[in-house]
Parts: structure tokens; sequence; C-alpha cells
């Protein structure tokens, strides 16, 4: 299959004079060779850099900054919240700055160019729910953990994610998020989606109502990825009636079936603080422990809302 190549790229192979070095390194030596290559390349590269190119480069890369967030309350909110979800059966975890290369695109639909890809096989975490994904189908595959109840996880985590979008506010090259994973397997008539769902909507409720002193709206969206989406969505929003969550409103969205992110459904949550609207998270089933494990049986349930922006 022929290559894909930017305009960018096409340039500097033909300036190399080495047209086929992209397939020579993917395709004629091993990973760990290719790592051994980077290495010294790098090491290479550093060795030529001087102090004040390290402040260049510091000064250049958006990635670096610190966050415009007010530390101590952004810990204390962590805090705070992880201990809400604990409080609920959701354990925390707390994850490594890294994970495997192609965590977030082998798996998902997410374009690897909107990864920080790094050496030793690895990449910055840009979606904390994929590498708890990861820890849950090893502690499955392996029988690290009991099947005889959902697995639920939960971390605060530092996301960097390499897209730019200029100025746009609330887009920042990195952030901090809440993320909860449940998984469990499929016991016919919705009952793991159901179930799963409205615990984690349960979480939300609980965290914007005890620490931000407001309520939340849930908007339920069609996805394609079930053979009934529109059952689906209608099954869950009755489970959650029968909950009488009064101060949880529940509204529906438009069908968004091209996007295949999520299956099934997608779940937007909204509150108001202190007058000022935020759709601060959003969640869903996704595939992920189904193709790492090779059965449909498995479910999985991913979510999270953004820290940063309850701050500024």
């Amino acid at each position: 299959m022929k290559l894909e190549l930017s305009a960018d790229l096409e340039r500097i192979l033909k300036s190399l004079g080495k047209s086929d070095l992209i397939t020579l390194l993917t395709e004629q030596i091993s990973g760990s060779d290719l790592n051994t290559l980077l290495l010294k390349v790098f090491n290479e590269k550093v060795k030529k850099s001087s102090p004040n190119d390290l402040l260049k480069r510091y000064a250049e890369n958006r990635f670096v900054h610190p966050a415009k967030v007010e530390t101590i309350q952004l810990k204390q909110l962590e805090i705070d919240i992880l201990k809400a979800a604990a409080n609920q059966g959701v354990s925390p975890l707390q994850l490594s700055p890294v994970a495997p290369l192609g965590c977030t695109s082998v798996v998902g639909t997410v374009d690897q160019n909107k990864v920080i890809s790094a050496l030793r096989g690895t990449e910055v975490v840009s979606d904390a729910t994929n590498l708890i994904a990861l820890h849950i189908a090893d502690l499955i595959k392996y029988n690290k953990y009991s099947r005889e109840d959902y697995i639920r996880f939960c971390t605060t985590h530092r996301h960097v994610r390499a897209q730019y979008f200029g100025d746009t506010p609330g887009m920042l090259a990195h952030f901090h998020l809440f993320c909860m994973v449940t998984s469990g397997v499929d016991q016919g008539s919705y009952d793991f989606e159901k179930k799963s769902l409205w615990e984690h909507i349960e979480v939300y409720r609980t965290i914007f109502k005890t620490l931000f002193n407001s309520n939340i709206e849930v908007i339920f969206s069609e996805r394609s990825g079930y053979k009934d989406s529109a059952g689906l969505v209608s099954r869950i929003i009755g489970y959650g009636n029968c909950l009488e969550l009064d101060d949880v409103v529940i509204s529906t969205g438009a069908p968004q079936k091209e996007n295949q992110y999520y299956k099934g459904l997608q779940f937007t949550i909204k509150t108001v603080i202190e007058d000022r609207e935020y759709f601060i998270g959003d969640g869903g089933f996704v595939d992920w422990t189904q193709k790492m494990l090779g059965t449909k049986k498995e479910r999985l349930l991913i979510s999270a809302i953004g820290l940063d922006r309850l701050l500024v």
C-alpha cells in the first residue's frame, strides 16, 4: 500500500535522497531497533544544544508552559472529586504520565498526529480513559480481578493533545480531567448500560451538588454501533426516570451517528455555576475491551469532566 505523505514529509525525504526512508524504518527494522536509533538521534541533537537553545525552545513550545490555573485550588478540587467518587464505589487510580504507543489510536478513532508520540514505545497520555481501559483489559485477561461485579476506576490526570486551536477559548495544549471507566459483561436487556451509566451520572450529580451547589442536565444523543440506538437511549432514559432524581434534568440532542468514537449513545453534562453555563463533560459506551479481549460480551463505559474551566 502506497504511503500517504504530506508536502512537508515529501520535501524532507527528497532533500535526504531517501524516498523510501519511512518504509524502511517502519517495515525493515524492529520496534526496539527503531527505538535505539531514535535515542541516538535525539542524544546527538541534544549534545549540540546550548542553554540558550534550551531557553528558546521553552519559549516557543506551547506544550511546556505552566497551566493558567490556581494550583492549590486545582489540587483541592482533585481530592474532593476523587473522594466523592470513592465514596460511591469507584476506585481511584494514579496513572503513569505515559501510555503505550498507539494507546489512543489503535482501538479508538483518534489520529496519532493528535498525540505526542515518544520514545521507548510510549506516548504522552492524551486520554486517560484509554489507559484505564488497557489496565482493565490486563486485569481481565490475566484473571487479576473478580468479574462478579463491575470494575470501576477513576482518576484525575493532566492531558496533553497535539492539535492546535489557536486562541480558541477553552482549547488548551494541556488540561486536567476527572475520568471514570466502568467495565462489565453483557447480561441482556441493556442491564449493564442502564446501571453503569446512571452510576456515572450519580457521581457527577454528587460532585456538582456538594462542591458547587449546582444541578446538572444530562443530554443524550444517539450514536451508531448498537442494533437499536434509539431503543438503547429510550431504555436508559426510562431507567433514569424511575430513579426519581428530581434535580437531574434529562434531555435529548440530535443524533450523531457519523461520529464513531462512542457506540450507541453519547451523554453530555451541562451545569450552571454562579449564572455561568458550562458544557463540562461527556461520556458514552466504547468497544475498546471488546477489541482487546476478542469478545463481543465485554461492555465499557467512559466519561470525563474538565477541571481547569471550573477554576478560571
